[in-house]
């Protein structure tokens, strides 16, 4: 995204409203009990621009010196890198090694969320970019996207997060 708030054309832009506050959004973002909730991902960063990311899923994790965050706005805006491609998570998460190769392959993509009032709810818009253009990555994150912001947004308006989409 640049300066003027346009993204380019292999970017994936997800926008939804959700009944809630902005620092309650930010919390769901960043707290690691929350995010486990609805994403089955715990984050072990201190949520300063520069700083190192462990991507923790399912007992494993996964870091590497360029998994860090961007930006880190309270309330306001939050962006990071996305998590390295390693054959453990592959496996993991039942990914042949062949896609594996073509998802590192890609190169490292980045997720920015921005967080703005909307009367009594929060617009929460997701920009994944840095997509190569009709790569692996995007479809995945074009699949991924919509389950996991719903599962956010559920977890907000009703206390309780929404059953894994099967795949």
């Amino acid at each position: 995204m640049d300066s003027m708030g346009h993204t380019d054309s292999d970017a994936y832009v997800y926008t939804t409203y959700i009944r809630t506050t902005p620092d309650d959004l930010w919390k769901a973002l960043t707290d690691p009990d929350l995010t486990r909730r609805y994403w089955g991902v715990a984050f072990d960063t201190d949520w300063n621009a520069g700083s190192p990311m462990a991507w923790e899923e399912g007992g494993r994790v996964t870091a590497d010196p360029e998994q860090v965050v961007l930006a880190a706005e309270p309330g306001r805006l939050l962006s990071y890198t996305w998590h390295t491609f390693t054959p453990e998570w592959a496996r993991a998460v039942g990914i042949g090694e062949d896609v594996c190769a073509r998802l590192a392959d890609e190169g490292r993509s980045k997720v920015t969320y921005r967080i703005e009032p909307a009367g009594d709810m929060v617009k929460l818009t997701v920009v994944h970019d840095d997509l190569a253009p009709g790569g692996t990555v995007r479809g995945l994150v074009g699949e991924g996207w919509p389950a996991l912001v719903s599962s956010l947004k559920s977890l907000l308006e009703t206390g309780e997060e929404l059953p894994e989409v099967p795949r």
